[in-house]
């Protein structure tokens, strides 16, 4: 479900103006600012490519490219930076699997068509057919999965060749007794079109899914047993199969294999003549929800692989042999691990990125032994960074920064000691315009215990004597995170006079599994008391407007805006909810379920959260927007609220993108909205 809203907050649209906003107060000093603040910092983030011996690394600045000797610690102009490539998508459609794979050694192809598998040289000749039962009638596929698969288990592709080009392993799922979504397509032609979508959502069946592997050298086809003999059942471990791979030596399929509820989790591998598969790590966590994907890293010696985890309440790595024997917990931290930066095996050690410095966004580079000793941490816990580390470990390049500290980069020793300054931002372009960095703040969450994060953004022109409306900009939804500390640039909303806010929940990504339990089971509820708790803690600030407070947000974003303007009318007064999710009975089974449960485990949960039970609750001024092409979040949610509120006698606006599909309203008419609500019409009143 996840949406980049941070790409849509990103983006300043100073040509899109709609006609009533150039009339209205603060145009003009967004017209002036707003178009620079993406460029009023000189990053000295710098991506330095070291050498292979780890003597030098070069990096590009100014539009130069640079040499760096660690050995003599200068940088030596070596010609232009190369050009970026233009920035395009790459990949299948959103939700969707590429329909062809080449084999690792060029030779062949296979493809997916008319819902069968083929076999052709890769210059498409010598077509030969894999599968022949596939077809209209009794809806089986190959090669191919479905719409929810691609965009709740990340599946771009349905096929897999093994390493030597002799096996290739593709899905099989039947579809038949499984309900369609039709989503209508071309309404601004002269005659519209249909898609058919197979998309289970809560409480539906799903679809039965099989793993075949066709072998090129006896030409037999087998499919794989991946459930112990059992046949699918929808519920039961085999429900969800996915993250597809084979081993290095490719002697067996490794898959993930999860329950209906995604609670336990096993990776198992398959022998590919047999058919047979096993268990190689069985993964619970029956209070909530497991990692569907744990970061799975194979080691160059062919046995043995780093695994993360949270079993332990938090995310930590363990070392593990194919065979499934646990060799060791390579950390034990109450604290998230959180990616691996580099594995020497020679020495046996790894280099990975954890949540502890001084709190849980500012990430920390550690460097440990296999066996979990001499685990010692080599960057400044005050700040965050990333990293890049010489092929010989003697050296790392540091970014480092924080919300309110502009990206700097050092060259730094193994030992963790600072050797040379690289780069380091220039802020003097950010100071002319008199642009007011970011405030983090800290309050109580709803369960009062947990201190929660958020942030603060102002205007370049912000008087601390004078009160402000307030927006707030939240995704929400499970793991993620609104406050960071990367350098932020304060939101070019702020410069229509506006304070921005950004607020986590107990819905934040990085801060164990005890605490998104909390989350489990009450989607739309837990999570926005929280932000209600964060927006109730600046009250006391006598630059903001209690009175003047809205909120907006795109996907889960979207029902966090409405749910805000519903839930808590004297908070919010006005909020634009775009392509919004209004009952989570209306949305795909495998998000939902993995956070809600299901229908008949948590029925009082699905019922406590409806925004069309809520719409007799409205108070302040909505904005409904969706398109009419969304194969995400249907429109029928959008359109169920809308008749919801017609029931109540309620009002609102209603904004539609014809054909379009999973997206978000202008920002200029957004913002039309919101000073029309908390700026003008407001002053009206006062007056």
């Amino acid at each position: 479900m996840f949406f980049l809203a941070a790409a849509l907050a990103a983006t300043v649209s100073v040509t899109q103006a709609q006609d009533k906003l150039k009339t209205m107060p603060g145009y003009e000093q967004y017209q002036k600012v707003a178009p620079q603040i993406y460029t009023a910092v000189k990053s000295g983030a710098i991506s330095a490519k070291w050498s292979e011996d780890g003597s030098s690394f070069e990096y590009s600045q100014d539009g130069k490219l640079f040499k760096y000797d660690v050995k003599s610690k200068k940088a030596t102009e070596i010609g232009d930076a190369p050009k970026p490539e233009p920035r395009r998508r790459t990949g299948p459609a959103r939700g969707r699997q590429y329909d062809s794979s080449v084999s690792p050694d060029g030779a062949l192809k296979a493809f997916t068509k008319d819902r069968n598998m083929y076999l052709s040289n890769a210059d498409g000749s010598g077509v030969v057919p894999l599968t022949t039962d596939g077809n209209e009638t009794n809806q089986v596929k190959y090669g191919i999965a479905t719409w929810v698969y691609g965009e709740e288990l990340r599946q771009n592709t349905a096929m897999w060749w093994s390493p030597d080009s002799k096996k290739i392993a593709f899905y099989r799922f039947e579809e038949k007794d499984v309900k369609k979504y039709y989503v209508l397509l071309d309404q601004l032609s002269l005659y519209d079109s249909l898609e058919i979508e197979a998309y289970p959502k809560v409480g539906e069946p799903n679809l039965p899914v099989d793993l075949m592997v066709y072998d090129l050298d006896t030409k037999k086809l087998t499919k794989l047993d991946t459930r112990d003999g059992k046949p699918f059942q929808d519920g039961e471990l085999g429900t969800y199969i996915y993250d597809i791979s084979w081993t290095p030596d490719g002697k067996e399929l490794l898959f993930h294999s999860t329950n209906r509820l995604q609670n336990v989790m096993e990776l198992r591998a398959a022998n590919p003549e047999t058919g047979k598969s096993r268990t190689v790590i069985r993964e619970e966590w029956l209070p909530s929800w497991v990692d569907n994907s744990p970061e799975m890293k194979p080691l160059d010696n062919g046995t043995q692989f780093i695994w993360a985890s949270e079993r332990s309440g938090f995310k930590n790595y363990y070392l593990y042999n194919y065979d499934g024997t646990l060799v060791s917990t390579i950390t034990s931290h109450p604290y998230e691990i959180a990616g691996i930066v580099k594995v020497d095996e020679k020495n046996e050690t790894l280099y990975y990125m954890a949540r502890s410095g001084d709190n849980h966004m500012k990430m920390q580079l550690h460097r440990v032994k296999f066996d979990g000793t001499k685990d010692v941490r080599l960057t400044d816990p005050s700040l965050n960074h990333s990293v890049s580390i010489a092929p010989n470990g003697k050296y790392f390049v540091d970014v480092a920064q924080a919300h309110d500290v502009a990206p700097f980069t050092n060259l730094i020793d193994a030992k963790g000691k600072e050797v040379a300054e690289l780069e380091k931002s220039d802020m003097s372009k950010f100071e002319e315009l008199g642009l007011k960095k970011v405030e983090h703040f800290t309050f109580t969450s709803k369960d009062g215990v947990t201190q929660l994060d958020g942030l603060i953004h102002f205007p370049s022109d912000f008087d601390p004597s004078k009160k402000y409306p307030v927006i707030l900009s939240n995704y929400g939804g499970p793991a993620t995170n609104a406050f960071r500390e990367t350098f932020v640039n304060p939101d070019p909303l702020t410069e229509y006079g506006f304070l921005v806010l950004n607020i986590d929940g107990r819905n934040v990504r990085g801060r164990g599994k005890e605490l998104l339990d909390q989350l489990y089971g009450n989607l739309g509820l837990v999570e926005m008391d929280d932000f209600a708790e964060g927006v109730k803690s600046l009250h006391d600030r006598p630059y903001f407007d209690k009175e003047r407070v809205g909120v907006y947000g795109t996907s889960y974003g979207g029902t966090t805006a409405a749910t805000m303007l519903l839930r808590f009318p004297e908070l919010f007064h006005a909020a634009v909810a775009n392509s919004s999710v209004t009952d989570w009975r209306n949305y795909d089974n495998i998000y939902t379920e993995r956070f809600m449960g299901t229908l008949e485990t948590n029925l009082k949960g699905y019922n406590r959260f409806s925004l069309m039970n809520m719409a007799d609750q409205l108070e302040g001024e909505l904005l409904i927007f969706f398109g009419t092409a969304d194969n995400n979040v249907h429109p029928s949610n959008s359109l169920q609220l809308i008749k919801a509120f017609q029931n109540a006698g309620k009002s609102i606006e209603v904004q539609v993108a014809p054909d379009g599909g999973h997206t978000a309203l202008n920002r200029d008419r957004m913002m039309e909205f919101f000073i029309k609500h908390l700026v003008t019409d407001y002053q009206k009143v006062v007056r």
